[in-house]
């Protein structure tokens, strides 16, 4: 094939920009990116308490008929969801213990998938995987566990790896 032919080879005039490009977008604040993923998955599960707690006997109800959670009364279960999705939400919001708080909400998201909801996987495979990128990179420097992190820990003592 010529040198000067459609491919983006090492030569091509594509590969240069492109290349600027992709150095760019990996320099990209992992911070920067964490934010908009906290926000969005704590929206989703406060609205999911606001509108449990806006009627409490329809949300009982639907944990008897619908959801229908084994192992638990629905009593139980009901109050168990909703501890749950408004003590998350502030600590994703606050970026404090987002870890714990994301394998929480995975280990909710998937007990939904399985037992509720199993026909619900397109938006659930969409919150785990915001929600294992919290779990494995974190809250980013745009939080306080980053904050906490610098004061107790020595940067010697930190894992490496991006903020």
């Amino acid at each position: 094939m010529p040198a000067n032919s459609t491919s983006a080879g090492a030569g091509s005039p594509i590969a240069g920009p492109a290349a600027r490009l992709i150095g760019w977008l990996d320099r990209f604040p992992y911070g920067l990116l964490a934010l908009p993923l906290r926000l969005a998955l704590a929206t989703v599960f406060w609205n999911s308490a606001m509108s449990k707690l806006a009627n409490w006997d329809t949300a009982l109800s639907l944990f008897a008929d619908e959801y229908k959670v084994p192992l638990l009364p629905p009593e139980v279960a009901a109050y168990l969801a909703v501890s749950i999705e408004l003590a998350t939400p502030v600590l994703l919001i606050l970026g404090l213990l987002t870890r714990p708080a994301a394998l929480v909400l995975l280990g909710m998201t998937g007990f939904i998938e399985i037992f509720v909801y199993p026909l619900a996987w397109p938006t659930h495979v969409q919150w785990a995987a915001m929600l294992l990128v919290l779990l494995f990179r974190g809250a980013g420097r745009l939080s306080l566990d980053h904050l906490i992190g610098r004061r107790w820990l020595g940067p010697a003592d930190r894992a490496p790896g991006p903020r």
